[in-house]
């Protein structure tokens, strides 16, 4: 995860929707702009264009371009999970640079995690998270909790300010971020009319 960070503290489910910045399903078109982007930005990222195109194919909302005006500022790319792919990467038993298929959500299948597999983003890109989001917010995705292992000092910073938290397991660095509908209230905490369960929709 590279270029951007957050001096204040927003939970991932409540970044602001900005208007700057489009957010869209990728291309297959959009694949060896955002690969180049990828393996420029984001330390350790190997994966070529015609692995990400395949991935795109198998699940066509598992990738994301961030744009202002026509210009591809970034993108993001996720892992959706089946059961047995959760287990795999707590038990550090997925190669996350490139994973098999029986790990993955089919269309049919109820994501069990989403893996956040990169943010490459420059300048005002990194504000299309919000609507990043809310794209994880659709009720394929929205019974799931997010994980990542941030690669840079600015990755950890977004991670860290967005409600991600270290989780014990096996997958080294591995990073949490609990949606708020699976929260346990705190013991006396006031809830308010209007719950994090209302961004679901």
């Amino acid at each position: 995860m590279e270029r951007g960070s957050f001096d204040a503290r927003h939970d991932f489910d409540a970044l602001p929707l900005s208007p700057d910045v489009d957010v869209r399903c990728a291309q297959s078109s959009e694949i060896a702009a955002l690969s180049e982007m990828a393996h420029r930005l984001v330390p350790g990222v190997r994966i070529e264009a015609a692995e990400l195109s395949k991935y795109l194919t198998f699940d066509p909302q598992s990738i994301l371009t961030f744009s202002r005006k026509g210009l591809l500022l970034g993108g993001m790319a996720f892992l959706f999970l089946n059961d047995r792919g959760h287990d795999a990467l707590l038990l550090d038993e997925i190669c996350l640079t490139a994973p098999e298929t029986r790990h993955l959500a089919s269309a049919k299948d109820d994501v069990a995690a989403i893996y956040i597999w990169a943010i490459a983003a420059t300048g005002r890109g990194i504000a299309g998270l919000g609507k990043a989001a809310a794209h994880l917010r659709q009720l394929r995705f929205r019974g799931a909790d997010c994980y990542a292992q941030p690669s840079t000092v600015a990755g950890r910073d977004i991670m860290r300010a967005t409600g991600f938290a270290p989780v014990p397991s096996f997958q080294p660095d591995l990073w949490c971020y609990e949606r708020p509908w699976h929260r346990r209230p705190m013991p006396g905490a006031i809830i308010q009319a209007r719950s994090f369960a209302d961004a679901r929709y």
